[in-house]
């Protein structure tokens, strides 16, 4: 299967981690040849058997599954004329290049394309996240961020004379319907990120001396009920952030994403709910996930808890009824007395 290219995206390139090798190197190349032959049509689920069942020579066999997909985004595509025939890949540099054309004059672009019959296209997209184990640490996993992209129509550009406000409404209108769009082509798998979850948090551990959220975050999960009963990268994935700074100097960033495609667990417990009652709504949402402490690790990164359920539960230790293992109390406790969030 061919892969078309896609404009501007800057996603077809792997983050390697800090130790990077000639084998992290062929590990990421896999991926993405694997990601440019397979179908789309034959799921995600697909993509991941076919990760595992063939390891690279001299690597550790390593066993791929999906955690999580993420959809409802898009980016911007290329031009199109009315028959679909492509004009450009390059929606932006096309239009950059046709406005220095015209003197930086939107009035006289418009006049100039206004009988062209020309149409914007965008990659409409959903994120595929899969995970491979390589160890037991609740860091150790490989991460694999794959996009599921559909080019497709978007809108006509210069459509009854009209003149956009500015260069960017141009390109993305706003308020404009994106349900019905006209594809063009199949969608298609692409790499975006191949991430060693352990080398990557490592990375930032050295960028700053404090532990930063995502650090006490898993700490807090290794050190819980939650660690023992479950292995992180079962119910977590990772929002990995790289960048450069005006210094050139590279950020990175990291944030937990819940690991639930479908209705997340939702939190039964009565506003101000303590001692049996609030027991009894921790567990109901503890076997909805499918793991311990599970209510925890939501409160910090959804707003399907309130802070305050941490207190009510510490309120109920102090007063003589704990219902949580003393593990549980003292990472509940630790979080009080140094509160994070994402």
């Amino acid at each position: 299967m061919t892969t078309p290219s896609v404009a501007a995206s800057g996603n077809t390139i792997a983050t390697p981690p800090g130790n990077a090798t000639a084998q992290w190197a062929s590990l990421t190349a896999r991926v993405a040849e694997v990601c440019e032959r397979m179908p789309v049509a034959g799921g995600v689920g697909a993509l991941a058997r076919e990760l595992s069942h063939t390891p690279l020579p001299g690597s550790p066999e390593l066993s791929y599954r999906e955690v999580l997909s993420r959809g409802g985004w898009y980016r911007l595509g290329g031009v199109v004329d009315g028959s679909d025939a492509s004009i450009s890949r390059d929606l932006e540099h096309w239009a950059e290049a046709a406005l220095a054309e015209c003197d930086g004059d939107l009035h006289t672009l418009a006049d100039r394309h206004v009988d062209d019959a020309l149409f914007a296209t965008r990659f409409n997209g959903m994120t595929h996240y899969l995970v491979a184990a390589t160890g037991n640490g609740a860091a150790d996993f490989i991460q694999v961020e794959i996009e599921e992209l559909q080019e497709v129509v978007s809108h006509p550009l210069f459509a009854d004379e009209a003149v956009p406000g500015s260069l960017e409404e141009l390109l993305d209108p706003p308020g404009l319907r994106r349900s019905s769009a006209k594809p063009l082509g199949a969608p298609f798998y692409t790499l975006r990120r191949v991430t060693d979850i352990a080398a990557f948090l490592a990375r930032m551990r050295a960028q700053k001396p404090d532990a930063q959220p995502v650090h006490r975050f898993i700490a807090a999960w290794e050190a819980s009920s939650a660690g023992q009963a479950a292995q992180f990268s079962n119910h977590w994935a990772l929002a990995i952030r790289e960048h450069l700074d005006r210094y050139r100097q590279p950020i990175l960033q990291a944030t937990p994403l819940v690991a639930i495609n479908g209705e997340p667990p939702h939190f039964q417990g009565a506003f101000g709910a303590q001692g049996l009652a609030l027991q009894a709504a921790l567990n109901r949402f503890d076997r909805q996930a499918g793991y311990p402490m599970a209510w925890f690790f939501h409160m910090l990164t959804s707003k399907t808890l309130p802070h305050a359920v941490a207190f009510a539960v510490i309120d109920d230790v102090q007063s003589g009824f704990s219902y949580l293992p003393e593990r549980d109390v003292k990472v509940l406790r630790d979080w009080i007395h140094r509160p994070y969030g994402f």
